[in-house]
């Protein structure tokens, strides 16, 4: 195996890690993840750690989905409770893959003869597990929390990599309002690969001009920045209303809707509406960018979301339907996630 030191070639990637940026649950999928501000239960793990505070016992989440016509499988599961009044502690575990991928690497022989008994398969699969805690400050109404996450990333026999990262959020809750902030990758999150040197051999002549050095070992992924704001309404005496929005940053040029060199934002707006807290009718924009026009010019392109959700006795099923209309050009995909909530239980 060949292993180079992460003091080596060290490069900071606009779209390092990215599975971590697909989001969890299919609530905040259904508001266009504009959830920084207004997230309060388990899956505050992903969205803000701060939110754990609101937890009255354990929570348990798990959400699946399907990506690129069923290709990739988007997998995840996560567990939280209070430590006391004050306090609360969070985990979760995170796999994005595709499976069964075949690798015809050695399909031509010495001879340059075709054998198809000589393709076999692999996965490629990442993966995040992650702790969280959060407390009440001294201040009335704000809460912190912090994230310690540990990545792992395989591509078969091929590479494989360890990570690690830190994230940090606050909320701020005044009656019917909130803020809340998300910071991602706060001392940037380092990822350091481990390649196969014999299966790296195996390829390096496949493409000529192509993957004839080993390619660098170390990627930086740069810190993200997440502000949000929330407010809740009474529409009558039995229907709730809450309206979300979120401003979206990362510290790098990219093709968001503000994009300059320093820092680029895309803003995501949502609500959710109940009755009783017993079923749920959500929706959102998000996904603001910039795109280019094969015939020429520019135009925004946004992703609009769409949810429902049914809570029954500490059971909560979420279920969103992304990307209506194709206005982002990207496939779109359904939704699913269980959430349950053990305080019902110990009444």
């Amino acid at each position: 195996m060949l292993t180079l030191s992460a003091g080596l070639a060290q490069t900071a990637r606009k779209y390092s890690n990215e599975f971590l940026n697909i989001g969890v649950d299919a609530a905040a999928f259904g508001m266009a993840n504009a959830v920084t501000a207004s997230t309060e239960d388990v899956n505050s793990v992903y969205w803000n750690p701060a939110g754990l505070t609101d937890l009255e016992d354990w929570e348990f989440s798990a959400m699946h989905a399907n990506y690129f016509a069923n290709i990739a499988t988007y997998n995840y599961v996560a567990a939280a409770k209070p430590l006391d009044d004050r306090s609360s502690i969070g985990f979760s575990i995170i796999r994005f893959g595709v499976d069964d991928i075949l690798n015809t690497t050695q399909l031509i022989d010495e001879q340059g003869n075709i054998n198809f008994d000589r393709i076999s398969l692999f996965s490629t699969a990442d993966y995040a597990f992650t702790v969280s805690y959060a407390r009440k400050m001294p201040l009335q109404g704000f809460t912190y929390g912090v994230n310690a996450k540990v990545i792992r990333r395989i591509i078969g026999d091929f590479a494989s990599a360890w990570g690690f990262g830190f994230d940090a959020g606050i909320q701020f809750k005044n009656d019917r309002w909130k803020f809340g902030a998300m910071a991602r990758d706060i001392t940037t999150t380092y990822n350091t690969w481990t390649i196969d040197e014999d299966e790296f051999q195996t390829i390096s002549d496949a493409v000529e001009g192509q993957n004839q050095e080993i390619p660098e070992t170390t990627e930086i992924t740069l810190p993200k920045l997440e502000i949000g704001i929330a407010r809740s309404f009474d529409v009558r005496r039995f229907f709730h209303l809450t309206a979300t929005a979120n401003l979206n940053m990362r510290f790098t040029q990219t093709n968001d809707l503000i994009s300059t060199e320093a820092v680029s934002a895309t803003p995501a707006i949502g609500f959710e509406a109940d009755y009783i807290k017993l079923v749920y009718l959500r929706g959102g924009l998000g996904n603001f960018q910039e795109v280019q026009q094969l015939e020429g010019g520019s135009r925004i392109g946004f992703q609009p979301n769409f949810g429902v959700g049914f809570k029954y006795k500490g059971i909560q099923i979420d279920y969103a339907f992304t990307d209506i209309g194709d206005q982002s050009e990207a496939l779109y995909s359904n939704i699913f996630s269980l959430k349950v909530d053990f305080s019902f239980f110990r009444r």
